[in-house]
């Protein structure tokens, strides 16, 4: 952020040397006034009938910028003094109170430049030594610098766009365009970029979160004057996307509704770069290790959420990255489809020397299968299905369900053995909510027939009862968990449910009949082989839904005589298809029922700590009532009541910082311009050693990403560094440490060790 520091500095100077400029000329001008009123009283006249504007000159801003107590008479000191003896003015809760009523009560311009200035002297506190030139102000109390903030944030938005005449509140993109061309704007369009670069500032040097969401919920207010300054909307995007992608608590909603608020106002501005960071973002978060606790699922739903909103404010801008970012993923299946392939041909082939080679070309099977098979791949496929499902109607979403389609069903058969049979029924579940938003058939029977015929849920559970298993929360189970009974359970009631979801879609058919008879004969097969009798009840069950649903559909079609393919078969019961009276439907319902109560039974009370994060529309809809103005200064007054002041920085340590902040930065950058296919890697290739030594092929728990730790704030606070020790100073620590064995099992004081390389 120092290329913002610097703009700022450059635009305080010029604006101080501006200033004392305009008020020489306009003391001139008012005296020019004076004297042409006595020596031409009949062009006064004239003047005052036909350009009041010239004569009623107010001269009040002058008078208060020469005898505010904080400007300092630096031209009556000499150069040599002022070099020496750099001073600053104390910003004290009296001048404040005194600007605060001169603004609301006069609408004084010399308060309001008073307060602006206070203002980034607020937000660049501990920055002032790095400048060449001495700061005019400081502040020392915290009591001063929160009352200025609450202020500033509350009040200069209204102040400022009454100053320019600008509306009220709100406004688009074509209406600042069309307001930059103003007078007013060349006279007070520096206030309002003044006010929005040290706002940018002071957040990324907050690390408070409750601070950092009021002052970017204020700030939104005048985020549609960021369409006149592209450098700032830039790094604004960038700051929200940060605060998006790794805060926690109430930030992650303000910095969306920001975002949002910045889309539907300034569009093409912001819109293409806002879709390529909410989802690199949302692909960070998605990076976990083998399992997933319910409160990251549900932070991750949140998010998912978030893009699927902002997806769909502009539906054919939103397209194009659909595209790029579905077909990324299509590449990365295909590249695992090819491994399966090669390994296939290679197989056939015998001898010694292809044994050998058969090994190494394992390996990049399995990693082929890892990186499909990873968190990261599976949330992206959950993303696009609920971007497509939220906008089926829309023509622009639509070609793009036939490809997601068959990725999913390329996933869900990549590897079929029983281990993976929780991402099959993820891999189901999606297809599912495809085919019942966008009105196609899916065979996803296939998928889950298979399953029943598979020895590990026909045989009888060799590992005894087992622990219940949460299959949404894992992808895949180790060969212990394989042979309990609390698997197959879980499997079986999975299975009946979801195929019972895709068969109440078609419950409505006039060709469900010939639709449901194979997996009725499948289904019945299960019922011969399998030896357990509760499984044998569950499938029967099912089997009586779908012979009374078949009943009912063969009755309302007798009298009927167009054909399948015929378009008016498309509202053959139409009518309980609305109510949702068919047998299958019902008995959907009851299966959903008891499957949100086994899983509740499963999570503890203590899990559920931090879940109310991915109800989002109850946290929208809060968030966007929160956003009257009653409430803002006693919101204020509570955020910024601490003694929090930013920490001081010094010059010689950033100048240390600075390259190493500016590579991580672009590390960090999740709103860059970069090309999106080559850039975004799901599951990168560094991971894939580790990923080979983890037991029963799956993937090593990862550590999670250094952002999602990271403090809200994009300033790098770095802990205190180590201090160097030379080659000397290590032998003589060896020989001090050989001594004895008492001296080798006490650890050495870190005072005393940093004593002796400070020495």
């Amino acid at each position: 952020m120092s290329d913002i520091e610097d703009s700022d500095n450059g635009n305080h100077a010029e604006e101080e040397g501006s200033l004392s400029l305009s008020r020489r000329k306009a003391k001139e001008h008012v005296e020019q006034l004076e004297r042409l009123k006595e020596k031409d009283p009949e062009f006064y006249q004239y003047l005052k009938e036909h350009d009041k504007e010239l004569l009623e000159f107010d001269d009040e801003d002058i008078d208060e910028g020469e005898g505010t107590d904080l400007e300092e008479d630096v031209e009556s000191q000499p150069t040599h003094e002022r070099e020496q003896k750099p001073q600053a003015k104390v910003i004290t809760t009296a001048m404040v109170d005194s600007w605060c009523k001169a603004v609301k009560e006069r609408d004084k311009l010399g308060a309001v430049r008073c307060l602006l200035r206070a203002f980034r002297t607020a937000c660049h506190y501990g920055d002032d030594g790095e400048n060449s030139s001495a700061p005019k102000f400081s502040i020392i109390s915290s009591n001063v610098f929160n009352k200025i903030m609450v202020f500033v944030l509350n009040e200069m938005d209204g102040i400022l766009r009454g100053m320019l005449k600008a509306p009220g509140s709100g406004g688009k993109k074509e209406t600042i365009m069309e307001l930059t061309t103003t007078q007013n704007w060349k006279k007070y369009g520096s206030l309002m970029r003044l006010y929005l670069g040290n706002a940018l500032h002071i957040l990324t040097q907050m690390t408070d979160e409750q601070m950092i969401s009021f002052t970017l919920k204020r700030i939104k207010a005048s985020a549609v004057f960021l369409a006149a300054y592209p450098a700032l909307l830039r790094k604004y995007v960038k700051v929200a996307l940060h605060c998006w992608g790794t805060g926690k608590g109430a930030l992650p909603v303000v910095s969306f509704l920001f975002l949002r608020d910045l889309c539907v106002r300034l569009g093409s501005d912001c819109l293409d770069t806002c879709l390529k960071g909410v989802y690199k973002g949302y692909v960070l978060n998605c990076k976990l290790s083998k399992s997933v606790s319910r409160s990251k699922l549900q932070h991750i739903q949140f998010l998912g959420n978030c893009v699927s909103e902002l997806y769909g404010l502009d539906p054919p801008a939103a397209y194009q990255h659909a595209f790029v970012f579905i077909r990324q993923l299509a590449v990365i299946l295909r590249g695992a489809l090819t491994e399966r392939g090669n390994k296939a041909v290679k197989d056939k082939k015998k001898g010694q020397k292809q044994q050998e080679s058969s090994k190494s070309t394992k390996k990049q099977v399995e990693k082929a299968y890892q990186k499909v098979y990873d968190w990261q791949f599976i949330f992206c496929l959950e993303l696009w299905t609920g971007v497509i499902c939220a906008y089926s109607s829309e023509d622009d979403f639509q070609p793009l369900a036939y490809p997601l389609t068959q990725i999913i069903y390329g996933v869900a058969s990549l590897v079929p053995t029983a281990r993976y049979f929780p991402l099959r029924l993820r891999c189901v579940r999606m297809l599912n909510r495809i085919a019942g938003a966008t009105g196609t058939f899916v065979p996803v029977s296939s998928l889950l027939l298979s399953m029943l015929e598979m020895k590990e849920l026909n045989r009888a559970p060799t590992g005894g009862v087992g622990k219940a298993v949460n299959l949404p929360n894992v992808k895949q189970v180790d060969k212990t968990t394989l042979k309990t009974r609390g698997f197959q359970e879980a499997c079986i009631y999975s299975v009946v449910e979801e195929l019972a979801e895709h068969l109440s879609q078609w419950s409505y058919s006039v060709a469900f009949f010939e639709l449901s008879f194979i997996p009725v004969v499948r289904l019945r097969n299960f019922c011969k082989s399998t030896k357990a009798d509760r499984f044998r009840q569950e499938i029967k069950e099912l089997i009586r839904q779908v012979e009374a649903n078949c009943d009912f559909t063969n009755s309302k079609r007798i009298g009927i005589e167009f054909s399948p393919n015929d378009p008016a078969a498309a509202s053959f019961l139409k009518a309980e298809k609305e109510a949702g009276s068919s047998p299958l439907s019902k008995f959907v319902a009851k299966l959903h029922l008891k499957a949100q109560q086994r899983i509740d039974s499963m999570v503890e009370s203590s899990v559920l700590v931090g879940a109310e994060s991915s109800v989002f529309a109850s946290r929208l809809s809060e968030m966007r009532e929160q956003d009257d103005d009653d409430g803002d200064a006693e919101e204020g007054a509570a955020v910024f009541s601490s003694s929090w002041l930013p920490e001081k920085k010094s010059k010689l340590r950033d100048e240390k910082k600075s390259s190493k902040k500016r590579s991580h930065e672009k590390e960090q950058d999740v709103g860059g311009d970069e090309d999106v296919v080559e850039d975004l890697v799901l599951s990168s290739d560094d991971d894939d050693d580790e990923e080979d030594e983890a037991p029963d092929g799956g993937l090593p728990s990862d550590e999670e990403d250094h952002e999602s730790k990271s403090s809200p704030s994009l300033k790098q606070e770095s802990g205190k560094r180590k201090l160097a020790t030379s080659p000397k100073q290590k032998n003589k620590k060896h020989k001090l440490a050989t001594t004895s064995s008492k001296n080798r099992s006490k650890p050495r004081p870190k005072n005393k060790s940093r004593k002796g390389a400070n020495k």
